[in-house]
């Protein structure tokens, strides 16, 4: 598998994660939380693996917690109703134009 596959993967366990976090109303429902502790185990497995497959750590983690804040945030907004403004987006945007920043870097 691809270091930006396996990238993806982590993503989506962590974020998954986060909403179930949510969703466990501290810890007391039972199946958000296992949710929590699975998805963050896979999230940290598949991104050890992408650091094994050559992707540099600045790079990786900055995509990594870069996507997962936006698509917490965007989530969040869509699905269990907290808020979103003009002003989160903005900041949205800049994380992720600094994610490309990195990555542009590297390729000098």
């Amino acid at each position: 598998m691809g270091a930006y596959l396996l990238l993806a993967v982590a993503i989506a366990g962590e974020v998954t994660a986060t909403i179930s976090l949510k969703l466990s109303e501290g810890f007391s429902k039972p199946i958000p939380s296992v949710i929590v502790v699975l998805g963050y185990g896979l999230a940290f497995a598949m991104l050890a693996q992408v650091l094994k497959a050559g992707l540099p750590i600045g790079v990786a983690y900055a995509i990594w917690a870069a996507a997962g804040v936006a698509l917490v945030a965007l989530i969040g907004a869509v699905f269990l109703n907290e808020g979103f403004n003009w002003t989160m987006g903005a900041g949205l945007v800049l994380v992720m134009a600094g994610v490309v920043l990195l990555e542009v870097g590297r390729a000098h």
